[in-house]
């Protein structure tokens, strides 16, 4: 029978020894749906700068952008979009991307974030498992050609009326938008959408439209990245990010006066609530350097636009402090930030607040299903805090850790962190055994390890499935990882286990080398002598160039498992 809690008020910090915390709530939910949510900024700064992406030579003012979104909005209901429809979006970090995002809550229709990675199997799931009516693609990004997957996938493109398509593999697409103005047999063009919106634009009441969308309406549906299965689609509502963006900005001390630098992908949670939503909640000016990360165009954008803030998952971060040449772009401007995404490296979290002027920088922790923060630090918070935990309970929000019978475990000790509150999900889109199995009485089961101090601050330990025993001893590998990461010749690290006959499992180390560098084995092991316990020092070294990861900058454990496996079995590395 799990513990019993108390019931009333904020607990920040835990009480009566159990993991157990409380956001405060002296500032009031928000049922403000995302399209008012970019009215009411609009109302209030239309003329300071809101949008920048540099790539493609665009700078709105917030009262520029809000018309384009209502241009764009416009030519969706003039293609038959209509409140409840999915729309899927399908594209690197472009303006069409951003348009689409809020054009499409305007209406009350639900945004499909397509991962720019995905491939015909993964596409074809996504399109059929949300059963989107309308895409809007990019022409290609990097080796990903999607005018030619879909038509692939839909080989009835070449023949039929645009906005006409009836496919045997995709049998709820209709419409198919490009984002190029080279005519395509069966597509229309971006242009053409938003031609036939500044036609209709008169004749739509957005007003009206916005009496009948409710703040509980679901309006995002994102595909996370399972390791094993297919991907599951997170539905979210306005009520959901909405208020996620809202606190999180507050986090962050944002005002109309900062300027963002946003290199994280549209298509996460990461740049659509945490930076895009979060700027729109306060009127802070947004700034695209580029398609994708890029460690330069990120370092000049902060330098040029005169960012105050700059987001990155850890990855991005380091990149960027190791560039070359890092010491020629003036980061003076910068006060705060995000790093977040995955675990971040302690070192590599000093290194932000010293030599990127990113004083303030806060770290957060969530996952897309409570949409996506739960803890994050404050700028106010002791160094050694925010470089060591993920900060504090979120307002609104409840957290406890929890043993394997979902009893709260003593305060400092290990279990899986399960979060609840406004937040979490509507559940996984027509999946509801696997929403019943993650949702537990409005808890959601995040899978990672954790711990929550006395003070209140949360620590993730590693994920629940990273978690590797060896010969009966728990290991959790970001312990490994944060002290081989002090070894001056290691950029980055990463630690895993693999089957072992004798131990169940042995501890199995990637590491990447700083550039100029080289480094053995028989150092690594070396280094850890004495240091930390003989059953964590790793049994298995690698030297990698990179790490396999995700589009959003999140390593790919699995791969690397399968990939030792595959080397341990046959003697032949595949860890290129």
């Amino acid at each position: 029978m799990a513990t019993q809690l108390p019931e009333e008020g904020a607990l920040i910090a835990p009480i009566n020894g159990l993991s157990y915390v409380r956001g405060a709530t002296d500032i009031p939910l928000s049922d403000s749906t995302i399209g008012r949510l970019l009215s009411d900024t609009a109302a209030r700064f239309p003329e300071r700068p809101a949008v920048v992406f540099r790539e493609q030579g665009i700078q709105w003012t917030w009262r520029e952008f809000a018309a384009e979104v209502d241009v764009l909005a416009a030519g969706l209901a003039t293609l038959g979009v209509v409140r409840g429809e999915r729309v899927g979006i399908w594209s690197p970090n472009r303006v069409e991307w951003l348009l689409t995002q809020f054009a499409t809550a305007r209406i009350g229709a639900i945004l499909v974030n397509i991962n720019p990675a995905y491939r015909l199997s993964e596409l074809e799931y996504a399109l059929n498992k949300s059963g989107c009516s309308t895409i809007i693609t990019a022409e290609c990004f990097k080796s990903s050609k999607y005018v030619e997957m879909l038509q692939t996938l839909a080989p009835e493109l070449a023949q039929c009326e645009a906005g006409n398509l009836r496919s045997a593999r995709l049998p709820n697409l209709r419409t198919v938008v490009r984002m190029c103005d080279t005519a395509t047999p069966g597509m229309l063009t971006f242009s053409d959408v938003i031609e036939a919106g500044r036609v209709a634009l008169d004749s739509i009441d957005f007003a009206a439209i916005e009496t009948t969308l409710s703040a509980h309406d679901p309006i995002n549906i994102q595909f996370t990245s399972g390791t094993t299965g297919n991907p599951k689609g997170a539905t979210l509502t306005h009520r959901n990010v909405v208020n996620n963006a809202r606190f999180i900005a507050m986090a962050m001390r944002f005002s109309e006066n900062d300027a963002l630098c946003i290199p994280v992908p549209l298509y996460h949670c990461f740049g659509m609530v945490l930076s895009v939503l979060a700027s729109v909640s306060t009127g802070a000016k947004m700034v695209f350097p580029g398609e994708a990360f890029e460690p330069g165009a990120a370092l000049a954008a902060v330098a040029e636009e005169r960012c105050t803030a700059l987001h990155g998952v850890p990855t991005m971060f380091i990149a960027e402090l190791d560039h070359p040449e890092f010491a020629s772009f003036d980061l003076s401007t910068l006060r705060t930030g995000i790093m977040a995404g995955s675990p971040c490296p302690i070192e590599t979290m000093k290194q932000v607040i010293s030599r990127m002027h990113q004083s303030e920088i806060t770290i957060a922790y969530g996952m897309t299903e409570t949409s996506p923060v739960s803890f994050q630090s404050s700028t106010t918070d002791p160094v050694d805090k925010r470089t060591s935990t993920v900060g504090r309970i979120q307002p609104h929000l409840e957290a406890k850790v929890v043993d394997a019978l979902g009893n709260t475990v003593a305060v400092g000790q290990t279990g899986e962190l399960w979060t609840r509150g406004y937040s979490v999900m509507k559940g996984y889109w027509d999946d509801e055994p696997r929403t019943r199995e993650a949702i537990v009485d409005g808890w959601m089961r995040t899978g990672d390890l954790a711990t929550i101090d006395e003070q209140g601050y949360c620590n993730i330990v590693g994920r629940l499935k990273d978690m590797l025993i060896r010969g009966g001893e728990n290991i959790y590998p970001r312990e490994v990882e944060e002290f081989l990461f002090r070894h001056p010749k290691i950029q980055s690290v990463q630690v895993f286990g693999v089957p072992d006959e004798k131990y169940g499992e042995e501890v199995c180390a990637w590491i990447v080398v700083r550039p100029g560098e080289t480094l053995t084995e028989e150092e690594v092991r070396a280094y850890c002598q004495g240091q930390i316990a003989h059953y964590k020092v790793p049994r298995y070294v690698r030297f990698v160039d990179e790490m396999p990861m995700t589009v959003t900058g999140k390593v790919q454990k699995f791969v690397m498992r399968e990939r030792m496996i595959d080397e341990l079995e046959h003697g032949k590395p595949r860890v290129g």
